[in-house]
């Protein structure tokens, strides 16, 4: 097997994207990938969801979503993935089309085709991906390969590892000028690095706090749902999500914060579905087939880990790209289309400098990240602390009060978004992924509607959490 360019160590859609990318560069690039491959044969997409096992992905079956900005970065850059997600049922969604006839909004508008995306279950998107990665000259990808250990050799910069490949566990070294760190948020790399002895890298860790309770189902003869006003709201300490999917398939998930333990009953399927029956959005969608039980998820943790620290690489010849570099909160749904737009931009500095300008390549991509992708942490590392606190101050008995703007003005514009068309889109371009809060929000308009609601603490609508609590411990 000739020597590879590059080796991607994960081939998760992030993993993959990025792989296709440089192999359209004319790279050679292998990928390692833990887990083993998607079923084959007839009805793939029914055959992933029901015989794929993931074990290192530990959202492999909750609520999914490719939103607009992910969406995009793949019909530009990666049409075959797009032509595999059609082929295998994926569904088309606009993320506005249930709100546009609600009266206030007023239909849909010149513009609103930014809001298209294509989603499917987790399992249906990654064989899409694999597919096209299998159809992708000069791209190998080996499956049930357990990375072991970093190759390193002569440094680039003095007292600081430079690697040149990795071991896998049945002993075997494969060599690359680059190596790219695309194993998610339960990335081993970060551990294997510390043992080559260098500087550490700048690493964040904190837990999330939520526990996610999702269910899915199916529709009569594959009917997909209507599509929500809004995907995803935030109620008196509960968050209700509703997503459409593949095939007629739909997502269901009450969020709640793992420090209220009277809650965590909803993982009884009897409790959550009373829980449920309060939140009319969520009420109208079980008359659904369930495909699934409740399934919980928890544990998660927000991370990040640069390895550029003080201005130098404290590594060169490796890279993380995605939920390796930074992960964050799942539940706003960034983190695959954030991935998506975190490879795209590795293929454009990896095609500015080439894989071998090791230094130069580090620096570079280090710099790119901090202007795109780690502003989208920051952003929901502090929407988690506020969400946190608000809920604990909740079960205190007492108001959660901030002076932050940016969680204020963002309560604010939340309660608006469905009265008004302006804000509604301003909204939807920072949970799209498709523009900054400071970009969507400086239009005269959406700040004077802002500034004219008030801010600071608000009611959240829906029923309070000792309705909630109540219909759960019902018996």
């Amino acid at each position: 097997m000739p020597r590879p360019d590059v080796i991607v160590i994960g081939a998760g859609p992030v993993g993959l994207a990025a792989a296709m990318s440089l192999a359209g560069q004319g790279l050679g690039v292998t990928v390692l990938e833990r887990d083993g491959t998607c079923p084959g044969g007839p009805d793939v997409a029914g055959r992933a969801w029901r015989e794929w096992r993931r074990p290192g992905v530990s959202q492999f079956r909750q609520p999914h979503i490719l939103l607009p900005a992910g969406a995009a970065v793949l019909r530009s850059a990666l049409p075959r993935v797009i032509t595999e997600l059609r082929e295998l049922g994926a569904l088309p969604l606009n993320i506005l089309a249930g709100a546009w006839n609600l009266p206030a909004i007023g239909g849909r508008r010149p513009g609103d085709e930014r809001y298209d995306t294509l989603t499917a279950r987790r399992p249906v998107l990654e064989a899409a991906f694999a597919a096209a990665a299998a159809r992708t000259p000069g791209l190998a990808v080996r499956r049930n390969i357990t990375v072991s250990g970093l190759l390193t050799g002569a440094d680039h910069i003095p007292g600081r590892p430079h690697v040149i490949g990795v071991t896998t566990q049945d002993g075997e070294e494969i060599l690359a000028p680059l190596v790219v760190d695309a194993a998610g948020r339960n990335s081993p790399v970060g551990a294997l690095l510390a043992r080559l002895g260098g500087p550490p890298p700048e690493s964040e860790r904190a837990e999330a706090g939520f526990v996610y309770y999702a269910r899915s189902f199916r529709g009569a003869g594959g009917t997909p749902p209507v599509p929500p006003v809004w995907p995803l709201a935030h109620h008196d300490g509960v968050s209700t999500i509703v997503l459409p999917a593949d095939a007629g398939t739909w997502s269901l998930g009450l969020i709640i914060s793992s420090r209220d333990r009277a809650l965590r009953a909803l993982h009884d399927v009897r409790a959550w579905q009373r829980a449920v029956a309060l939140f009319p959005a969520l009420a109208e969608r079980m008359h659904g087939e369930p495909i699934t039980g409740v399934q919980a998820m928890s544990g998660l943790n927000s991370r990040s880990q640069r390895t550029v620290v003080e201005g130098s690489p404290v590594v060169t010849g490796l890279l993380s790209v995605g939920d390796a570099r930074a992960a964050t909160d799942p539940q706003f749904g960034l983190g695959l289309s954030v991935g998506l737009m975190h490879a795209a931009l590795l293929s454009d500095v990896i095609g500015e400098t080439g894989p071998q300008e090791a230094v130069k390549l580090a620096l570079r991509f280090d710099e790119a990240t901090e202007q795109t992708v780690t502003p989208v942490y920051q952003r929901l590392r502090r929407w988690d602390t506020h969400r946190l606190a608000e809920i604990d101050a909740l079960l205190a008995g007492r108001p959660y009060e901030t002076d932050d703007p940016g969680w204020n003005i963002g309560n604010t514009l939340d309660a608006l978004k469905l009265s008004d068309p302006d804000v509604l889109r301003a909204m939807a371009d920072v949970a799209c992924g498709l523009a900054t809060p400071e970009a969507a929000f400086s239009a005269l308009a959406v700040r004077g509607k802002a500034a004219g609601a008030g801010g600071g603490s608000r009611t959240r609508p829906g029923p309070a959490r000792a309705e909630v609590l109540a219909a759960v411990e019902a018996i």
